[in-house]
């Protein structure tokens, strides 16, 4: 499925209530599946969300839970970074990596999760090319970020006591630690040893929302 059908539908749908949106028998599969939103947005657009690197044919899809204005609550997972932390900690051009790829071109679906599943609802999403102009600054203030954080890992494993990355902050992005146990140590070729004791990974915080939407004129 493109990014532009995906969206076409979803904002069809938005600021309808589930109850009016799915079946008894999906609600109570929603609620068996604590609200997973990859699940809801599956059952509402009936595809199947790909397992490559992409959601979309050309695209990458991104939800959050938020109130009834849109309000972000929580922050928005990117990706996993064990599989890139060499790239990382040599600074690879951002534009050259997954990462990138990741968010270049993404569709944001905020999901008002207020109240019980039945009075759940998709609000309306916001496509976010960082090719188009007007996201361009958008896009100068995420490649700061990403040099910020590359340059904070390898700090972190320079200087802390226990040798490892933390939790490592730009103005929109962020890496912190997303591992359950058995936990997942990263091991770094570039210093030929652990450099986590977990995995981490990339999210997006709460100001990218407000700043998308205020880009938008959605604020």
């Amino acid at each position: 499925m493109k990014l532009h059908e995906a969206e076409r539908k979803l904002n069809e749908i938005a600021n309808i209530k589930f109850k009016d949106l799915f079946t008894a028998e999906e609600l109570q599969t929603i609620i068996v599946n604590k609200g997973k939103t990859g699940q809801l947005l599956e059952l509402a657009l009936g595809m199947q969300l790909s397992n490559t690197n992409r959601d979309f044919e050309d695209g990458e899809l991104k939800t959050n839970k938020c109130d009834e204005t849109s309000n972000p609550k929580e922050t928005i997972f990117i990706t996993q970074v064990s599989s890139m932390i060499d790239d990382l900690l040599q600074n690879k051009p951002f534009e050259e990596t997954s990462l990138f790829e990741k968010i270049d071109n993404i569709l944001y679906v905020p999901v008002c999760k207020v109240g019980v599943p039945a009075e759940w609802m998709f609000l309306e999403s916001i496509h976010v090319d960082l090719n188009e102009e007007r996201f361009f600054s958008l896009r100068e203030q995420l490649h700061k970020d990403y040099d910020t954080i590359c340059q904070l890992l390898n700090h972190h494993i320079e200087t802390s006591e226990d040798g490892f990355i933390h939790t490592s902050n730009g103005k929109f992005m962020q890496i912190r630690s997303k591992d359950s146990k058995p936990y997942h140590p990263i091991y770094s070729n570039v210093y030929g040893r652990e450099v986590s004791n977990k995995n981490h990974a990339f999210y997006f915080k709460k100001e990218f929302v407000y700043e998308i939407r205020k880009i938008v004129g959605k604020y």
